[in-house]
């Protein structure tokens, strides 16, 4: 195979190779190899679930040794930049675990390999479970992530109590919970309802969920006329006015920011995070933190980008590439990634359950009763940052940060908000 590998991703490569003492090939052409791109490049006391993956990726390395292709897994920290920098030259990756979504280049182009046919013939439809619905691009899917990137909310049982409110009455609709939040406000102290900003982006998730036209605006990009659309205002005001009770000492870019507050600290009463907030549950709060769905019966899980391979790979190589897919969706691997990694795995078939009773660990049994609700949601949308951008994203965390400020006008906001957004869609 010719290599085509660039500046950018050697220097990338051979940094994380020298982070984790593993070897990198620095010249091309000596034996026909699959190179593999990877995100997970974080040193073991930095976050342990990084080396549950690398090992995962390193089985499979070691039983292909003596195959005719041999399969190298290549940690990166910019591995999106690598894929778009391999595509504006024409190329793309071997094989990549994508973190952006896959640009139209790529796919207009053809530089990425099909992997629908696969699946239907192998009959791993669930296995790769909501993949095949969410990244299926007129009858095709480019990407397969092997984790489901899934929110919901967690709270404290102990701080609901003492404010003398129930799940049932907080969780009931928004307007419930907006009455709950004032009632751990009055607590005082350190006590505070959630961290906002970030967070709240799901609470406009989970509000256009909840109505007709508001999916059917989480279904594509945002246009001028989603802007202005009666549902969108709803959703973005109901979350500023809650973020505003709630107090701008309490907002952030970056709910990791704030997440020692609850998961530590025990001060916030709710986290809007994903179900892998488990693991970092502190152990001595595990007996009093639960987790929930949001109001009106909706999760936000989406499939995301993931696993692609390249369309201009040798028979042998594709072959390969195809087989880590399966791999990487099996039964085997996906326990590992719900155990040891501490993720909504894709695969469908799992128990989740009775894996988290094996374990015999408490938090991961949470984890699995997270993953259930998020699943099983009488409603399930994609997060709004994968359909309408980043960008778009931003601008909406930095509009609710604002709202927060007391005396802010929502209202006014909104209406910058409006302009902004439209500049960016235009």
């Amino acid at each position: 195979m010719k290599k085509r590998t660039i500046s950018i991703l050697l220097a990338g490569a051979m940094t994380m190779a020298a982070v984790m003492g593993s070897t990198v090939t620095a010249f091309a052409g000596e034996e026909d190899t699959l190179e593999f791109y990877h995100g997970y490049y974080h040193d073991e006391s930095e976050w342990p679930a990084a080396k549950v993956m690398r090992d995962i990726y390193d089985e499979f390395a070691k039983t292909h040794a003596d195959g005719e292709v041999k399969f190298e897994p290549i940690a990166v920290e910019n591995r999106d930049e690598i894929v778009s920098a391999e595509v504006a030259g024409g190329n793309f990756p071997d094989m990549v675990d994508c973190g952006l979504p896959l640009s139209l280049a790529a796919i207009s182009q053809g530089l990425v390999l099909d992997l629908k046919p696969y699946i239907d013939e192998n009959n791993l439809q669930d296995a790769v479970g909501l993949n095949y619905t969410q990244n299926d691009v007129d009858g095709h899917i480019y990407t397969v992530h092997d984790q489901l990137e899934s929110r919901g909310l967690w709270y404290n049982t102990e701080v609901f109590e003492q404010a003398g409110i129930t799940a049932e009455e907080a969780f009931k609709d928004w307007e419930s919970f907006g009455a709950a939040m004032d009632k751990v406000h009055e607590l005082g102290g350190d006590i505070y309802g959630y961290a906002a900003g970030q967070g709240s982006r799901y609470i406009i998730n989970a509000i256009l969920a909840s109505t007709e036209e508001g999916r059917a605006l989480l279904e594509g990009e945002l246009t001028p006329e989603g802007i202005e659309s009666e549902a969108f205002a709803e959703a973005f005001k109901t979350a500023a006015k809650l973020d505003q009770a709630n107090g701008s000492d309490h907002t952030t870019e970056d709910v990791g920011n704030l997440m020692d507050d609850f998961n530590k600290n025990g001060k916030a009463a709710v986290l809007f995070n994903g179900v892998w907030n488990a693991s970092g549950i502190d152990a001595g709060l595990a007996d009093k933190i639960e987790s929930q769905i949001f109001p009106g019966n909706v999760s936000v899980v989406t499939a995301g980008s993931g696993h692609s391979i390249s369309a201009n790979l040798s028979e042998a190589e594709t072959e390969l590439a195809l087989e880590f897919l399966a791999y990487m969706v099996s039964p085997e691997v996906q326990a590992k990634i719900f155990t040891g990694v501490q993720a909504n795995p894709c695969n469908t078939t799992l128990d989740l359950k009775a894996l988290a009773e094996e374990s015999g660990d408490p938090i991961t049994q949470k984890l699995a009763e997270a993953c259930t609700q998020v699943n099983s949601a009488e409603t399930v949308v994609t997060d709004l940052n994968y359909v309408w951008g980043s960008d778009v994203g931003s601008a909406i965390i930095n509009a609710l940060m604002e709202s927060a400020v007391e005396g802010t006008d929502i209202d006014a906001r909104f209406e910058q908000l409006k302009q902004e957004l439209t500049a960016l869609v235009a």
